[in-house]
């Protein structure tokens, strides 16, 4: 008799340490398949690193066929989800039909940007959600800086020197953090960028930065963002966008060449095809992570509206901390469901939050105590690095290097050439 197979949808934070805590469990009494588009996992936190320069691209992706080495990855795009007759369907990256019949089936597809950005301004837009997307935006700040010291037009040389953060939730906050000081030390080494203003603007709709966060980890990422000269806008979301900027709920129209979206998440479209009960457009579970009258079927992090037992008549909100916790019960608990332990209901406690504001700034509160500065700064590299799957070691290598070394990953460009025709018909395409 075959052993049960367990389907894992999606590699990411939840799938990845649901399908590690499952494999251990286990122990190759269940064949363990996990399907993602590709071969890899990606460490979120991590990413503002790279684009930063940092961290090596390398640093932030965990193999899967390494790491979970008990887990038959398979490469695929889940499509179609037939839960009567417990069948995956999933698009190969040949884009042939594949087909997997399981026994327990984890869901763990996670969430895709709320806000998409209009084809108007789809050339200065841009997400933060994976490695090419955090080095593109690297590149394109360096180049804005570098175009606006070399244009004749105040209107233009403006425009790229402005750059606009929507959203100022974790990600959010971290990206205008690090980008500000980025775009600083580029101005540093370029004589014709020292003397001209570079404008960082961070708008979040709600009442203070950080909404989910400690009021105290609010309060000190605005007052360090503000003490550098960022432009704090709390009760401020994108009224209408153009090509050439966008105007803010407060009316002010803001010229720009950089728009970066870093507003929640929605979960993935393939949620509503499953024929599931959803609350708040996630799949309604159990404390146990079970899909109520499914019992098979298991799903955590973004996709799941999972009971906060600590907010009664509430769900846990979609975050990266509660993706890994989630994950780990849901492995465990699909183990106990097939006679190896005992199901757990999730239930989470206050351990804490950190946000890096880059430099050696940072705001942490673990175990409920809040601070900040260098110490802040060392606990919340000590919290990534302690959760990161894999490149330990290599990673306090880079960030050894820079901080002996800052700056060494960013290429330190020559003045740009003198805005020539040819220039101008290349830059307008």
């Amino acid at each position: 008799m075959s052993p049960p197979r367990v389907v894992i949808v999606g590699a990411g934070l939840a799938g990845y340490h649901a399908a590690s805590a499952l494999s251990r469990r286990m122990r190759g009494r269940a064949e363990v398949v996990l399907v993602n588009p590709t071969g890899f996992t990606l460490y979120l936190p991590l990413l503002l690193d790279v684009a930063a320069g940092k961290l090596d691209p390398s640093r932030v992706t965990v193999p899967l066929a390494r790491a979970l080495p008990d887990v038959r990855v398979v490469l695929g795009t889940v499509d179609r989800i037939d839960t009567g007759s417990r069948r995956v369907h999933y698009v190969d990256a040949d884009q042939a039909a594949g087909l997997l019949a399981y026994d327990r089936l984890i869901v763990t597809v996670g969430g895709v940007t709320k806000v998409r950005p209009v084809s108007a301004v789809s050339a200065h837009s841009f997400g933060f959600h994976d490695i090419a997307e955090a080095l593109h935006l690297r590149d394109h700040i360096e180049r804005q800086l570098y175009l606006a010291a070399t244009s004749d037009n105040p209107t233009e040389r403006a425009a790229r020197r402005t750059f606009v953060v929507l959203g100022a939730g974790h990600t959010g906050t971290e990206v205008a953090a690090a980008g500000q000081l980025m775009s600083r030390e580029i101005a540093r080494r370029h004589p014709w960028l020292r003397e001209q203003p570079i404008r960082w603007i961070l708008a979040e709709p709600a009442e203070r930065l950080l909404p989910d966060m400690h009021p105290r980890l609010s309060e000190t990422a605005t007052r360090v963002l503000r003490r550098r000269g960022v432009d704090v806008r709390t009760q401020t979301s994108v009224g209408q966008v153009t090509s050439g900027g966008l105007r803010l709920s407060d009316g002010e129209f803001v010229p720009t060449r950089t728009i970066v979206w870093s507003f929640g998440v929605r979960p993935d479209p393939l949620i509503n095809g499953l024929r599931l009960a959803v609350e708040q457009g996630r799949i309604r579970v159990d404390e146990y992570l079970s899909v109520p009258g499914h019992p098979e079927i298991y799903v955590c992090g973004d996709a799941a509206a999972v009971p906060d037992l600590t907010r009664p008549g509430k769900i846990t909100p979609m975050s990266g901390r509660h993706a890994v916790r989630q994950g780990r019960l849901a492995g465990r608990n699909v183990a106990a469901s097939l006679g190896s332990g005992r199901r757990e209901p999730y239930r989470h406690g206050n351990r804490g939050a950190t946000v890096d504001l880059g430099g050696w700034q940072a705001a942490a509160d673990p175990l409920g105590i809040p601070f900040s500065g260098i110490a802040a700064k060392a606990a919340t590299r000590a919290c990534r690095l302690f959760t990161v799957p894999a490149n330990r070691m290599a990673i306090v290598n880079d960030w050894l290097a820079d901080a002996l070394l800052p700056g060494r990953r960013t290429p330190r460009h020559r003045a740009p050439a003198p805005m020539t025709p040819l220039n101008l018909t290349r830059e307008k395409r």
